[in-house]
C-alpha cells in the first residue's frame, strides 16, 4: 500500500507576507517582495460562474480563495501530484472575519465532463488548478475567486522561516522516522510537516489530520503577522517563491494589505465531512444533503450571498440507487416533523 504524501497549504501565504513586510520595512523589502510575487503569480484560464461582476479589492468586497496543498516537492516526490489538502477560505472585511473550511480529499465529486464522478483531489490531477477550482465551486455553490497553492517543501521551509510554531500535540507518534512527542512543543519544518501529514495513528483519521492542518495554518499566520517574523522576511519570501503559485498579482495583494488586514486576525474554522463508503472497491466520502447545505450557507453568509433552504441538485442526478441523491450525496435530512418520509422525498 503506498504512503500518501501529505501537505497543508499556508493560508494566503504570499498576502500575509506582504502584510508583515508593509508593517515593518521600507522600499528595499517591498522591491524584494514584488519580485517574489512576480515569480509565483500564474493566471488561470477560467472565470467563476457564480459572479456577474468580479470582486473588487479596492471596494472591500468579500472574496474567496481555494488553498491547495500539493503532495510533491519533498520526500522524493517530483511528479505533478494531487491536491491532497484543499481548503476554501472566505475573507470578509466588514465582519472582520476569515473562514477556513477543510474539504476531505476523498469526497465524491462531479468532474464536470458529464460522466465522471471521482475523488475531489483528482480534479487537480485531471485538469490542474482550473478544474480544481471549477469542481470545488460547483460542489460548495459559491464563487471561487482566486487560488493559492503550496507544495510540501514550501510548508516545511515556511515553518522554518518563521522560527517554528508551538502546538499542544495530543498524540505521540513517529511518521517515516520523524518523531513528534506529545505535549506542548515547538515544531520545526521537519516535525511540522509530519504533524500536518499524520493520519493512521489519529483516532479521527482524516478529520483529525485536517484539524491539525488548520491549526498549522493559523499558527503560521500568527507568526507571519508578528513583528518577529518581519526580520526573517528574506527566508519567508524564499520559502514562498520556490514552492508556491497564485493568480493574485502585486497590486491586488497591496489592496488586500490595505483593506482586509483586520479580517486575518479573526479566523473561524469548519470541516466539510461525510460518511465513508466503498464503491466498486474504492473508498469515498459521501456528503449528506444537510451537511453540505450547512457549509454552503456558512460560506455564502461570509460572502454576503443569499443562502438556500434546500440543496440544489442537478435534475439529471436527482435520484439513484441505495438512497443516494445525485450519485454523490446521501439523504441526511430530518423527517421527524413530517408524516410521510416518502411523500416529502419525492415531492421535490
Amino acid at each position: 500500500m503506498r504512503t500518501y504524501q501529505k501537505v497543508v497549504v499556508s493560508i494566503l501565504s504570499a498576502m500575509v507576507v506582504m502584510i508583515a513586510i508593509v508593517t515593518g520595512y521600507g522600499m528595499k523589502v517591498l522591491s524584494d517582495a514584488n519580485k517574489a510575487v512576480d515569480t509565483i503569480s500564474q493566471q488561470v484560464d477560467r472565470e467563476t460562474k457564480k459572479r456577474e461582476v468580479a470582486v473588487s479589492f479596492g471596494n472591500k468586497d468579500p472574496f474567496s480563495i481555494l488553498l491547495l496543498g500539493i503532495d510533491t516537492g519533498a520526500l522524493g516526490r517530483s511528479d505533478h501530484g494531487r491536491s491532497d489538502s484543499m481548503m476554501v477560505v472566505t475573507v470578509n472585511p466588514e465582519k472582520k472575519q476569515t473562514t477556513i473550511v477543510s474539504l476531505d480529499r476523498d469526497i465524491l465529486a462531479d468532474m464536470l465532463d458529464g460522466v465522471t464522478f471521482d475523488k475531489l483531489n483528482h480534479a487537480y490531477a485531471y485538469g490542474d488548478v482550473e478544474l480544481a477550482m471549477d469542481v470545488v465551486e460547483k460542489l460548495i455553490d459559491v464563487p471561487i475567486d482566486h487560488y493559492v497553492m503550496m507544495n510540501m517543501q514550501g510548508l516545511r521551509d515556511l515553518i522554518d522561516a518563521v522560527g517554528g510554531i508551538q502546538v499542544n500535540n495530543k498524540i505521540d507518534f513517529t511518521l517515516e522516522k520523524v518523531h513528534v512527542p506529545a505535549g506542548k512543543i515547538t515544531l520545526d519544518g521537519k516535525t511540522g510537516l509530519a504533524y500536518a501529514r499524520m493520519r493512521k495513528e489519529d483516532p479521527e483519521g482524516d478529520i483529525g489530520r485536517q484539524r491539525r492542518q488548520r491549526e498549522v495554518i493559523t499558527k503560521i499566520v500568527d507568526k507571519l503577522l508578528s513583528l518577529d517574523s518581519v526580520s526573517n522576511y528574506q527566508k519567508i519570501l524564499k520559502a514562498v517563491e520556490k514552492n508556491s503559485r497564485t493568480d493574485l498579482v502585486w497590486n491586488e495583494m497591496l489592496d488586500i494589505v490595505t483593506n482586509y488586514y483586520p479580517a486575518f486576525e479573526n479566523i473561524e474554522q469548519a470541516q466539510l465531512e461525510g460518511q465513508g463508503e466503498q464503491i466498486n472497491g474504492i473508498y469515498y466520502q459521501i456528503l449528506g444533503v444537510n451537511e453540505l447545505l450547512k457549509v454552503q450557507n456558512l460560506l455564502k453568509e461570509q460572502l454576503e450571498i443569499p443562502t438556500n433552504e434546500e440543496l440544489e441538485i442537478d435534475p439529471q442526478f436527482q435520484y439513484s440507487f441505495n438512497g443516494f441523491i445525485g450519485n454523490q450525496f446521501y439523504d441526511d435530512r430530518d423527517y421527524s416533523s413530517v408524516e410521510s418520509v416518502e411523500e416529502t422525498f419525492y415531492a421535490q
